[in-house]
This record gives C-alpha cells, structure tokens and sequence, in this order.
C-alpha cells in the first residue's frame, strides 16, 4: 500500500450479529473497507450483502466454505472459488477479483503450500491480498485485518479513535490503484446465482430439519434400546423365577397336531418330518400339506408316511400357504396345534417347551425361538444377528407387555379353541402369520414367548431371495396392520394390543425405516462437508450401542459372541437393504398395488446337514 493508506480488510460473514453494527461504525467516520465474504454465509445474508456494496464497499472473496485452500485438491479449490463468486453474483449482482486465503493472515504465512494455493488462485486472475504487519506503522501504508465479529467492530473504533496524522482509510482497490476489482455481473450469472442462492436456502432448511430428526431418531432408539433392555430383563427374571419357584403346573403332555405347508421343498422337507418324529414329547401327528408342488415333496413325504404311521400327506391343487395351513387344521386330531415352515428343523424338546405356556387358559397361542441354520457366510450371520437381536429381543419385550404381533410361521403353537374363534388362518394378506396373530390378541387370547422351543429355519442365501422374502413379509404386516387398525381404539387385551403392539410396528418398522436413508445422505453430507472426525465419532458411539445391544442380546440366546465383528459392515450395508425394503413396500401399499405371493428358492444346505446327524 501506499505511504499514509491503510486498507481495513475484515474477512467472514456477513453476519447479522456483527455486520451491521460495523457498517455503521464506518458510516459514522466516513471511511471504506473491504470485506472478504464467505459464500455460504452471503447466500443466507443477501440483504447485507446489498448493503456492503451500496454503501461503497469493496467485497472480496473468502472461498465458499472457508476451507483451506491449501489442504484440499485443485478440482475442490477452483469449486470453492466458483461457487463462492455465484453467491455474490446471487445474492448482490457483483463478482470480485480479490481473494483473501482462509487460513491465511499476514503474509508471513504464506508460505509452502498456502504459497502454490495462491499461485494457482492468481492464474485464475485473482488478487490475492494478505495484511501486513500489525507492528508495522500506518504511515509506511498497510492493509490490516479483522475477523469478523463483535471484537472487530470494538478494534475498529479503538482504531479511528487513535491520532494517526493524516493516515487515510481506505480499500485495497483504490490504495492500489486497481479498477473494477468489483465488478457487476451478466443476467446469466446472476441466474446462476440466485438458483444457487435459492438451493442453499433449501439445504439449510434440510439441514436444519435433519439435526432435529437425527435427534429425535437419538432419543427414540436410545429410548427403544432401554425399553428392550429393561423388559427383557423382566422377562428372564419371570421365567427363571418360575423355574426356581418349584409350583409349576404339571407339565403338559397332551398329543399334538404339527402342520408343514409344503410348496416345492424337496431340499429339506425330509429333514423336517425326521426332527418332528425325533421328538421327545408324548405323541405328534404330523400333516403335511403338499400346496401343489412340482418337485419331488410329495414322494418324499409320502415316503416318510410309509415309514411311520404318525406322518399324514394331504394333496392339493396349489392354494397358498393360508389354505395349507387351514386344509391341515382340517385333519387335525388334537386341541394343540402347532404351525410351522417346510424348512423347519426342530429340537427334540423343543414341541414339548412350546406347549407349555398353555397350562395358563388365557395364553391362544405360543412364539418359539427361531434360529439361524445356515449362517456360515456374512450374509447368513447377518440375518443370524438380526433374528436374535431384534426378532427375539423384541419377542421378550411383546410377550412382557402383552402385545406380541407375530408368531413366526417356523414355529408357532396354538389352541384349537382360539383358532376356531378367529376363522382359522386367513388368506387376506401376504403375512398371515402376523394377520393370526394380531386376530387372535383382538379376540383377547394371551400370545407368548416361548424361548426354550428353539426351531432352526434356513434363511435365504442370496442377496436377491432375501429382498424378495422381507418384500413379502414387510408388505404383508402392513396390509395386517391396516387390517386391525380399529385396534387403537379397542378396550382390553384387543385394545392393549393395538396402542402398544401396533404403535410400536408404526414407530420402529415403518417411520424410522423410511427417515433412514435421508439420515444416512446426512451423515455423508456431515462426512465430506462438515468433518470427518465429527461423523467418524457420531458413527462410532451409533455402532457402540449396536455392540452392545448384540452382546446383551447373544447372551440372553446363549449364543456366541464371534458374529459381533461383522456388525459394523451390517450396519453399513444390510441395515441399508432393510431400510429400502420398507419404502419400497410402503409406496406399493400406497399406490394400491396387490404384491403376489412369493417363495423363497430352498438350497437345503442347512436341513440336509440336520438330516444326516438325525440318520
């Protein structure tokens, strides 16, 4: 600068808070400066933008984000430049050749790499304008910098308060001599900018608006989390309380009916009937209902049939499972019925523990423990994690607080009594073991949870059988739902089922799903935009509490901690899959489209093993 000039230069902002009282402050002595907007902070500002420049100010550039010029790539500070220029073009009309480095103060610091970030700035044909000294005297010239805040507008006044003996304030374009450093701008790039003004205003609601969901997501989870725990603790305690208590009922041995739908499941249908035959209860008629299928399931039941007369095979033109499972309560002889998939392999305890819960006249219908077979690869221990974290975690909660939605169609016992009641099974949607289950808590039957009746079911093996399969099933308890809605009203147990059991299907399985992947776009936008170590640290207290959830929950199953370590990718990449099921499957309820009814591909992997050691 120029002997007796001193540019002011004030780098940030505009801000609301400090901005104005500064204008005013200069207005007052009559004197110019330049400010170094940031463009985020000139798009949600416009009208002070406005007023620096009608008031005779220079405005320069501080970058769009004020990130530092010196630590990102070319491509992203050339961004930076470019879309800090259409904030000033949006928000006021003018562009700017002069640019002040983030980071960056005197000219002492520009050196190494903020030295090549201001070169490749100055190609591009910007000014790049550092402050001298502070020591140095205003009556050599200088260009003095203020980061904007309340302490520049009290620097400022302390500063024309000071006798500096004809020292003139001014701007770095007129201390030097340069003309047009602000410039007005063509219609075009005032379009630009405003269009990109307009999307910044737009994502700042969407920011704000996704702070308050992730937070509200926080709290629920968190409070979801302690729900489970808490209750399932209860849980434990009731049933070991039982145990320890001695003045249990005598336990049941009444015979049983056990129902296998059966559509193409010649890969395990073998092994089933062998671990129903194997059980140690007193007896068990075993039906199975072969739905029409193609393969060769009805020679092999028909085969078993032979070698034991508790086996019955029924045929049928293919009907669905709904009208399987009604066909075999047809041929029923016993008052327990127990319903399950043509892939289930049973313990030989595990029909006799199911029944139990009936000594108590209240409980219609029992929930066993449906377990992973064939978890060998990631994708089998994810959907291994995924049954004991959340199907048998919340199964305890549900049964505590009587509300239990589903009973799984791989294992389930009922009372006839309370079948006969509802209708039997209906075939009004695609979940029509969640359709039975909610009918027979509107009826006011108990449904419990049965975690000694352990069934091990095979789960799909491929990416694509299980989208298909969680399709069916998330589709399927919504139709159930809207079903039962009228639940929410109802007084009773029907009336306790709906506000606690259908509430909480609404909140967990169909809310949060669909707000997930908006809060997942959050995070990446919170990765590349706001710091990675903020989203690192937020990811990984997220991915604490999952842990932890899996060790508690593992535990409480008697199941071994080694599939923990692939929680983390479950969370990434799994987690994903499920979320997009949900909104696929609520946007083709609401657009009314019926989803036919769709089978999973057996490989009979884990059922065939079963079979062997049975043999």
């Amino acid at each position: 600068m120029p002997a007796r000039a001193v540019a002011l230069t004030y780098d940030g902002g505009p801000d609301p808070a400090w901005t104005p009282a500064l204008l005013d402050v200069l207005a007052r002595h009559h004197a110019r400066a330049t400010f170094f907007l940031t463009g985020t902070e000139a798009a949600a500002h416009p009208g002070l933008v406005r007023r620096i420049r009608d008031e005779g100010h220079e405005i320069g550039t501080h970058t769009y984000s004020d990130v530092n010029l010196a630590e990102v790539s070319a491509v992203r500070a050339r961004l930076e430049l470019s879309l800090g220029q259409n904030t000033l073009a949006g928000s006021a009309g003018v562009g700017t050749r002069l640019l002040r480095l983030p980071h960056t103060a005197t000219t002492a610091s520009l050196c190494a790499d903020q030295a090549d970030a201001a070169r490749r700035a100055m190609a591009d044909g910007y000014v790049v304008v550092a402050a001298d000294d502070p020591a140095r005297s205003p009556r050599l010239g200088a260009v003095r910098q203020f980061t904007g805040s309340a302490q520049a507008v009290r620097d400022t006044e302390r500063l024309f308060a000071a006798p500096l003996g004809g020292v003139r304030f001014t701007t770095v374009g007129d201390g030097l001599g340069l003309d047009g450093v602000t410039h007005s701008v063509s219609v075009t790039e005032q379009v630009r900018g405003t269009a990109l003004v307009w999307a910044q205003t737009a994502s700042r609601f969407f920011v704000d608006a996704m702070v308050w969901l992730m937070v509200a997501a926080g709290v629920i989870t968190v409070a979801r989390l302690v729900l489970l725990f808490t209750v399932a603790r209860v849980h434990v305690r009731r049933v070991r309380a039982r145990r320890r208590r001695g003045r249990r009922p005598p336990r049941l041995t009444e015979p049983v009916s056990v129902i296998v739908p059966a559509y193409n499941e010649e890969a395990g249908i073998e092994a089933t009937i062998r671990s129903l035959l194997a059980s140690n209860h007193s007896y068990v008629q075993v039906i199975v209902v072969d739905d029409g299928s193609s393969d060769r399931t009805y020679e092999i039941a028909e085969w078993m049939r032979a070698q034991d007369a508790r086996v019955m095979v029924v045929r049928q033109e293919n009907a669905g499972k709904a009208a399987a499972l009604n066909t075999g309560l047809s041929w029923a002889q016993f008052d327990l019925v127990v319903m399950i998939d043509g892939d289930t392999v049973f313990e030989p305890d595990a029909i006799g523990n199911l029944i139990q819960p009936f000594t108590d006249p209240r409980v219609g219908a029992v929930s066993g423990n449906t377990k992973v077979g064939n978890r060998q690869g990631v994708l089998g221990r994810w959907q291994h994690l995924e049954y004991v974290i959340g199907f048998n975690l919340d199964r305890r909660m549900f049964d505590v607080l009587e509300c239990m939605p589903t009973v799984p169609g791989a294992i389930g016992a009922f009372r006839r009594t309370a079948l006969d009641g509802v209708g039997g099974v209906s075939e009004d949607t695609l979940a029509e073991d969640t359709d039975l289950t909610m009918a027979l808590c509107r009826a006011g039957w108990r449904v419990v949870y049965e975690e000694t009746a352990i069934a091990w079911t095979e789960v799909p093996a491929s990416v694509r059988q299980l989208w298909k399969q969680r399709y069916r099933w998330c589709y399927g308890t919504l139709q159930a739902m809207w079903k039962h809605r009228r639940a929410l009203v109802e007084r009773g147990q029907a009336g306790k089922f709906g506000r606690r059991g259908l509430t909480y299907l609404l909140l967990f399985q169909t809310l949060l799903p669909l707000f997930a992947p908006l809060v997942d776009v959050f995070a990446v936008y919170g990765l590349l935009f706001q710091g990675t170590g903020q989203a690192a640290l937020v990811w990984l207290a997220f991915t604490a509490v999952q842990v932890v959830s899996a060790l508690y929950a593992l535990r409480l199953d008697k199941e071994r901690f080694e599939p923990v370590w692939t929680l983390p990718l479950q969370i990434v990449v799994y987690r994903q899959l499920m979320y997009l099921v949900v909104v696929q499957s609520v946007v083709t309820a609401l657009l009314g489209n019926r989803l036919r009814w769709q089978r999973m591909q057996r490989a009979g992997t884990f059922g065939n093993q079963a079979a062997r050691q049975g043999s």
